[in-house]
């Protein structure tokens, strides 16, 4: 019970958050975020307590779940992470994950939290995406909807697809078992921030 109470606690607090921010604070010195783009995806998982930020996830015979909503730099570092209900649409949470996206600083210049482009499959096609990208300066490579398959941006958006994959080979995030999602978001940040452990460790 003291270990939960210190994650619950903690999680209000905003631990968690800052220990993923700071390491990837260590990582943008070293130069190991790659700003040239940033993908967007999402993964559902079963909410097996069901719980706050739940949904019937329609990838799942409407069972209770939730989502998780991540945006990566090029090379696979989860840069913000959000948690919906698995009815969300991908395309309600692209701008504010970019906007979730913490200021880092570099070994020279000013602190940056934009990446040059944005990828995303066709559930982020949306004429107000698009614009709110343009709006942020940042250039939109998105999938078209109603288009034949195969439009190439698979050869860099596979990285995302890895990151969830190091996120679900943690039991806890495999399988959403907390009622309440503010203990699942403080395990998604520790799982972000081991996946910069990792890389930091690498770097170094």
């Amino acid at each position: 019970m003291t270990c939960w109470r210190r994650l619950r606690d903690w999680q209000q607090e905003g631990v968690w958050d800052l220990m993923h921010f700071a390491l990837l604070s260590w990582l943008a010195r070293y130069s190991e975020v790659d700003w040239s783009r940033a993908v967007v995806d999402s993964c559902s998982v079963r909410a097996v307590c069901g719980g706050t930020q739940t949904g019937p996830n329609p990838t799942d015979r409407a069972k209770r779940g939730s989502k998780r909503h991540l945006i990566c730099d090029a090379r696979g570092l989860p840069l913000a992470i959000r948690l919906t209900g698995a009815n969300r649409n991908d395309s309600q949470e692209a701008l504010a994950l970019v906007d979730a996206i913490p200021p880092l600083q570099g070994g020279r210049g000013r602190p940056r939290c934009r990446p040059a482009c944005v990828l995303g499959d066709r559930g982020y096609d949306a004429a107000s995406i698009r614009r709110g990208l343009r709006t942020r300066h940042i250039l939109p490579l998105l999938a078209m909807r109603r288009t034949k398959n195969g439009s190439g941006l698979g050869r860099w958006r596979w990285v995302v697809e890895r990151t969830f994959a190091w996120l679900n080979q943690f039991r806890r995030l495999r399988v959403r078992y907390n009622k309440r999602a503010d203990i699942h978001e403080a395990f998604l940040s520790l799982g972000c921030a081991w996946i910069c452990w990792q890389s930091l460790r690498k770097a170094g």
